[in-house]
């Protein structure tokens, strides 16, 4: 592929880290192998093998490519992170119900939701020890807070998503630990194995944040107004799964007495009828929310973008930015 004609970011960057993934995903079939429980490599290959854009661990390389870092911890980092998204992958489908995952029927339907609960911890428990392996206690220091508020963000999600006291601050909080904090741990610990300055290292895990919480505020506005063959779900998928999401609480927080119980009846009690995401449509319409949802998104873009005004001037840098920018490019 000629890195000339690559428009999407991430695919660029996948371009310039393809030997480092290459070690990456070396690395990763190794260690996800076991001599004595061929169901783990089995789980796990189905959900690895899969595709997507590996955009976790190509942080973690691109932020130690910044600094010109010449060792190979960060090819360990960078399996870790991903081990660590996967292992939050088998969970949450289990935790969700889930059938599909990229488009493919996901483990627990395939397998058994026992299966995808046991190899998710192998996979954690397999992250630990690489981890351990680059002598770091910062490093380890930083995935293990990230892990610890993965974990509590998907709890504070089960019992917030159907709450209409649910408010930005605590929407803030979910998204933090189910997307932001592996984002920003993925970049600052790339940045720590590569000796960057303690500003650096904080700037970069300010992008990664940001960038995380630019992306899942994306995902959840595309939910009510985004192209279904694009984004892979239907329209409203999240208004039918009880899920309060920015759009949603926006809209909640400025609802009359009969609105309000509107959303207490579908949200809170799930008692849905036909007819109903449309009057949830129209309600957020009347409100602004969706605009206003998207001007959050595209803030904490620029966030993103600003946060990496004192790291080096270099190509990755360049990428990193035009990056927070694509993130919300599916909002235009």
């Amino acid at each position: 592929m000629d890195i000339d004609t690559i428009t999407k970011p991430h695919e660029r960057l996948a371009e310039i880290l393809a030997g480092e993934m290459a070690s990456v995903n070396d690395l990763i079939r190794t260690r996800m192998a076991s001599e004595h429980a061929p169901r783990i490599p089995e789980v796990t290959a189905h959900l690895v093998e899969a595709g997507g854009k590996r955009l976790r661990p190509m942080l973690t390389l691109a932020a130690a490519r910044l600094f010109d870092y010449a060792g190979d911890h960060h090819v360990r980092l960078a399996a870790t992170v991903e081990f660590i998204h996967t292992a939050t992958l088998l969970h949450d489908d289990v935790v969700d119900e889930s059938a599909q995952r990229r488009g493919r029927p996901t483990a627990n339907l395939l397998w058994d939701n026992k299966s995808s609960v046991l190899v998710g911890d192998y996979l954690f428990s397999r992250s630990f020890q690489l981890m351990v392996e680059t002598g770091s206690l910062r490093v380890l220091d930083i995935l293990a807070n990230a892990s610890a508020t993965i974990a509590e963000g998907e709890v504070l999600q089960m019992t917030a998503a159907t709450d209409l006291a649910t408010d930005e601050g605590i929407y803030l909080q979910v998204v933090r630990g189910k997307t932001a904090a592996l984002f920003s741990a993925a970049t600052e610990v790339g940045g720590v194995i590569a000796d960057a300055s303690e500003a650096q290292v904080q700037a970069l895990f300010a992008y990664g944040d940001a960038l995380g919480i630019a992306f899942q505020i994306a995902d959840d506005l595309l939910d009510y107004q985004g192209d279904s063959k694009a984004t892979g779900k239907n329209v409203g998928d999240d208004f039918r799964e009880r899920k309060l999401t920015l759009p949603v609480i926006k809209a909640v927080a400025q609802a009359t007495s009969e609105e309000r119980a509107f959303w207490q009846r579908t949200i809170e009690k799930g008692r849905q009828q036909e007819g109903d995401l449309d009057h949830a449509l129209g309600l957020m319409a009347k409100y602004g929310t969706l605009e206003a949802t998207r001007r959050d998104a595209l803030d904490w873009a620029a966030k993103a973008k600003s946060a990496l005004d004192v790291l080096p001037d270099h190509e990755i840098r360049s990428l990193l930015r035009d990056l927070a920018d694509y993130v919300v490019s599916r909002l235009n």
